[in-house]
């Protein structure tokens, strides 16, 4: 399980990285599709700390609209963890944090995430959902990052 933790927290803090490249421009805009959207499965889902669903069409076009809107925005990303291994797939959690976000209700915001993506190489993401962390956990977080 070890192996596998381990690919599954290169995968997350990889198109987390990139994901915050895209959106303060600093990545080959021409990159949308390869860097990220090519490890998501056509049918996924995204589901946003506000209860939004997205389909990939949507979260596509959102991206396209965000490249380098937001110049100051930094991630991070903790506490990964495997919650269930499945015969094709993995269930992980992990704590994202954020600062320079425009576009949540802080500039400093943390959120809990669940993701399913495939369990063989390249990974697959086929949902993911974000939860706003309590205001007390946010708070008393570092964004020294």
């Amino acid at each position: 399980m070890t192996t596998l933790l381990n690919a599954v927290r290169v995968e997350i803090v990889e198109i987390h990285y990139i994901s915050g490249t895209w959106f303060n421009g600093t990545i080959d805009p021409k990159s949308l599709g390869v860097q990220i959207f090519a490890r998501m499965d056509p049918s996924m889902t995204f589901i946003s700390p506000e209860g939004v669903s997205l389909s990939i069409p949507e979260l596509r076009e959102g991206f396209k609209q965000a490249f380098g809107t937001n110049t100051d925005f930094r991630i991070q990303i903790h506490d990964v963890e495997i919650q269930q291994i499945l015969d094709q797939h993995v269930v992980v959690t992990y704590t994202e944090w954020q600062r320079g976000a425009a576009n949540s209700p802080q500039s400093k915001s943390a959120r809990m995430s669940s993701a399913v993506l495939t369990r063989e190489q390249p990974f697959k993401w086929l949902h993911l959902q974000e939860t706003w962390l309590p205001e007390d956990t946010r708070v008393a977080g570092s964004f020294d990052f």
